[in-house]
Order: structure tokens, then sequence, then C-alpha cells
């Protein structure tokens, strides 16, 4: 899990917060951890630094927009050098949410508006909830519209799903917070693109 201070506050506000289902690893007391962006070296290293280099461009783009590109990038290089690895988790055929797609999508041109959202979600929303909180569910309510067209384009995607895994629970708290007209249309478009956490959204439809 990572996670991102807001600004004019103690919050931290997660960006990721993922169960990598084959993180596995063989590795023996006392044995160096080598690592190198020109080849895969051992898994344990090749793990470790691909969760780095994805955590560390997710930071960037919420602090700039497109400022994680190249640790995307960096991000991808380890997921080519690792093709050859008997390890699970690096091949597109191994399945459809593993560490290939997650890098895949972060360099795919296809989710550039998700990054945008995630800049404009904490600088121009999170960041400005001290000041303006109004202003800044406003401006969170009005991008889930956009996070539900790239959802209709890419239904199923990784990225999308990573988003809302992080993001659900603070999306009810902050959206609770507005008027009923408010918290009405966004369930609307939460309740169809993240369904996997509509008892979540339902204290919005519910509330009074």
């Amino acid at each position: 899990q990572s996670s991102r201070p807001i600004y004019g506050t103690s919050y931290n506000s997660t960006i990721l917060n993922i169960s990598d289902k084959d993180f596995n690893f063989s590795y023996s007391e006392g044995q160096p951890l080598d690592y190198s962006d020109q080849n895969f070296t051992n898994n344990l290293s090749s793990l470790l630094a691909y969760y780095a280099y994805v955590i560390l461009g997710m930071d960037y783009d919420s602090f700039l927009q497109f400022g994680g590109t190249p640790y995307y990038t960096k991000a991808q290089g380890v997921i080519n050098n690792a093709q050859n690895s008997s390890f699970p988790g690096w091949k597109a055929f191994e399945g459809l949410r593993n560490r290939y797609w997650l890098a895949e999508n972060l360099n795919n041109k296809i989710y550039s508006p998700l990054r945008e959202i995630l800049y404009d979600y904490h600088r121009n929303g999170l960041d400005v909830m001290s000041e303006n909180p109004a202003k800044a569910r406003k401006l969170i309510v009005s991008l889930l519209p956009k996070v539900q067209s790239i959802d209709k384009q890419q239904q199923g995607s990784m990225l999308n799903q990573i988003f809302f895994t992080a993001k659900a629970d603070e999306l009810v708290n902050i959206i609770s917070m507005g008027d009923q007209q408010e918290r009405i249309k966004a369930y609307t478009v939460l309740s169809q693109i993240d369904p996997a956490n509509i008892t979540k959204y339902d204290v919005l439809k519910n509330q009074k």
C-alpha cells in the first residue's frame, strides 16, 4: 500500500492498495539483493524494483500531470527483463490482473485520461479540501463521469480497478458531505462503474 500527504492536513490518501497473489520468490539468508535495469537477476529484487517504480510513478502523477512517466517506463523495463523468468505475474498470458497488465495500462496512452484524473483528483481536489471543501468535492464528483467514459471504452481494465480499490472508502467519506443531489449523482455513476464496492456506495443513496 502507498499513500501521499494531502496539503494543509495530516491526512494521507491511499494511491495504491494492491494484493499481488504472485508475489513469490526464493531467498537464502545473507544472499545479496543484486538488481540491474539491464537484465533479470532474481525475482525478489525485480519485484521490489517493479513496485518501487510503480509507487514512485503514481506518486509523481498525483503531483505533476504525467510526472510518473519515467518511472512507468522503468517498471516496463523490469517486465521486459522478466519475460524468460519461471516466476508468475510477469507475462501477459498468465492473467488479466497481474504485474504485466498494470505496467501495460500505466504506459498505454489509452489510459492517459485516467492519469490526468489522478492528478486532478489529488492536486485540484484533495489538496484544496482544507481551504474550500465544497469546491474540492464538486471537482471530485465531476471526475466520476470521466472515469465512467474510460471504463466504457476499456471495460474491466486493471487500472480502473486499482483506482477504486484505493479510493472507494475515501470517495464515500468525501461525497457524504455533499447535498442529496450531489450524493445521488455520484452514486448513480459509482454503482455502474464499480459494482464490487456497491455496498459501500449504498450509504450515499440511503443517507438522509
